[in-house]
């Protein structure tokens, strides 16, 4: 690092769990974020900010006024710009030294499973089940880190699926691929504190995941009720039928 970085960093690196060794480790890194709107966008700037390496983000819509009430990565000025293009120009004005990568286009199975080979650990903010389980499948596949997050109305929820360890859970072993009902904010509404609160945590067991630091959300489920403030952690259980990374 040079004297630039140890004085943009100076915070984390005071840390004893990250420490001058973890920096490098996140300026070594490079995440995939799939997924522009209210959880990319924290997860985004943090990242950046925290000095990840590389990112590589992935989004095939453009900037929306109704997009900017959550979507807190984009400006009015941006409105009709690829939001790829908007991220990409807000975050190199957070943080200039960092490699950014974009992907302005909806993927198919193997194109997402190009670039998630590339990644050392895969942010799904997306929007809605079909991609979701395609980054799941990816992720399995290449045994890269999924640090999946999701949040509608008043709730959220996260989860890490580690799946460099052959016992923790995937993502299709919580859900079952025909039994899911889609729900978007654009039929449901979403308060805007709460993307930020789950891209927030998303972006921390990012980090956490690539220092190797501390114990990540893996084989667990946060569940967060805004309205009612009330918090808790459910136990994930790997399922042995699971057509994705099941063993049976």
């Amino acid at each position: 690092m040079n004297d630039q970085q140890l004085l943009r960093y100076n915070r984390q690196i005071m840390l004893p769990q990250i420490g001058y060794e973890g920096q490098l480790k996140l300026l070594a890194a490079h995440v995939l974020i799939i997924g522009l709107g209210g959880l990319g966008s924290p997860v985004a700037m943090y990242l950046a900010a925290a000095g990840i390496g590389r990112l590589t983000l992935v989004d095939f819509d453009t900037v929306d006024l109704s997009n900017l009430q959550r979507q807190i990565l984009h400006r009015t000025e941006n409105i009709k710009q690829a939001k790829v293009a908007s991220a990409r120009h807000n975050l190199l004005q957070l943080n200039p030294e960092i490699i950014i990568n974009t992907v302005n286009d909806k993927l198919d199975q193997n194109a997402l499973n190009s670039l998630i080979a590339t990644a050392n650990v895969v942010v799904d903010a997306s929007d809605n089940f079909d991609t979701r389980f395609a980054i799941n499948r990816g992720c399995v596949q290449h045994r890269v880190p999924l640090v999946s997050g999701a949040a509608i109305r008043f709730e959220g929820q996260v989860s890490v699926f580690d799946l460099r360890d052959a016992s923790c859970p995937c993502y299709r072993c919580l859900y079952d691929e025909s039994g899911t009902t889609e729900e978007t904010c654009s039929t449901n509404g979403v308060i805007s504190p709460m993307v930020g609160i789950i891209g927030s945590i998303q972006a921390l067991e990012t980090i956490k995941l690539i220092a190797g630091t501390g114990e990540t959300l893996a084989v667990k489920l946060f569940l967060c009720d805004g309205l009612y403030q009330a918090w808790r952690t459910m136990r994930l259980r790997k399922d042995p039928h699971c057509p994705v990374c099941g063993s049976t």
